[in-house]
């Protein structure tokens, strides 16, 4: 089969598209026709090897510990282990597997697979797990989001962004979202309240407080954030805007850590666990017509290294998909 490999860390140049074994179904996992993967600011992370504070626990000292990019995929089951009984050859799925999804077939864990909603496209449900498991993870489990509650997503236009918004809105909140202008229109239409210019307002400075604050991006400090959060309420943090290579947006982390015990408000940093039930739980949101992927753009799977430059350079409105061209099907 065709595949996605990286032997050493770099730009997208150091990605090649070779032949590789297929993968070998474990007991316990699922083989996949992959039909569509998606892109997330992991890939190229993980690709350049920055923040260099996840190299030593993580992603490998001098050179990747993983070799196979991609972490979304949507498919069609090829075979299953002996130990699976939720799946069976021909069934529709979608998945985050965390390495491996960039190429023809993938090895997934059963525990990370769920049925595709049925109203989705495969391209649509690859831009799913990943992001979409954040953002819910990130309002109900790290905010514990009540209906009624006002909630600010900061970078409502990403690909966590944009579902951010809709499973605030799906969960009874009130949102607000930020974003550059030439978003404020999209973001407006998958449900948003009130949408912030960033570029013309600083939420930290406007006098508006929030029950939640979801962080997606941005430079904000959480001691700025902290004069937007109500006395009792929660600021998340799950990534932002960093030119630090040592350890990135994770100084804002740290400093909400130290801070924390000593404010009356929650701070808390909070990192994405891959989840089948999750899946299934927004399978169920998208085919009752609450969540909807917003897709920017989608690429052949031969132009993968693109695909992950133009995420990047970070102006992407939701998603970018890749998808099984003609010329490498097999």
């Amino acid at each position: 089969m065709k595949a996605f490999v990286y032997y050493e860390y770099g730009s997208p140049d150091v990605l090649h598209l070779q032949d590789i074994d297929k993968p070998v179904v474990n007991d316990d996992a699922v083989l996949v026709r992959v039909r569509a993967a998606s892109v997330n600011p992991l890939n190229w992370h993980y690709l350049r090897g920055v923040p260099y504070i996840m190299r030593p626990a993580d992603s490998g000292l001098r050179k990747p510990k993983n070799s196979r990019p991609g972490g979304d995929l949507a498919g069609q089951v090829e075979a299953v282990g002996k130990d699976v009984t939720r799946f069976r050859p021909g069934d529709e799925v979608f998945a985050f597997v965390g390495a491996g999804g960039f190429a023809e077939y993938a090895r997934v864990p059963a525990n990370r697979l769920s049925l595709k909603p049925v109203n989705l496209t495969f391209e649509q449900a690859a831009a799913v797990p990943l992001a979409a498991v954040t953002a819910l993870q990130g309002l109900r489990n790290a905010g514990n989001i009540q209906p009624g509650q006002k909630v600010l997503i900061v970078g409502a236009s990403g690909g966590v962004g944009t579902f951010a918004v809709q499973i605030a809105k799906a969960l009874g909140a009130h949102v607000t979202g930020t974003c550059s202008k030439m978003n404020v229109e999209m973001v407006r239409s998958i449900g948003a309240d009130h949408v912030i210019d960033y570029a013309r307002e600083d939420f930290t400075q406007g006098g508006q407080q929030y029950d939640l604050i979801f962080q997606l991006a941005g430079t904000a400090s959480p001691a700025a954030c902290r004069r937007a959060l109500t006395p009792t309420g929660t600021l998340v943090l799950s990534s932002g805007d960093s030119k630090g290579r040592w350890i990135g947006p994770v100084d804002r982390n740290i400093k909400a850590i130290a801070l924390s015990p000593f404010v009356s408000q929650k701070l808390v940093s909070f990192l994405m666990k891959p989840s089948g039930e999750d899946l299934e739980f927004l399978k169920e949101l998208i085919e009752d017509g609450k969540v909807t992927p917003v897709i920017d753009r989608t690429y052949p799977l031969s132009e993968v290294p693109e695909a992950i430059r133009y995420l990047e350079a970070g102006h992407t409105r939701g998603k970018v998909v890749i998808t099984m061209d003609d010329s490498t099907d097999t």
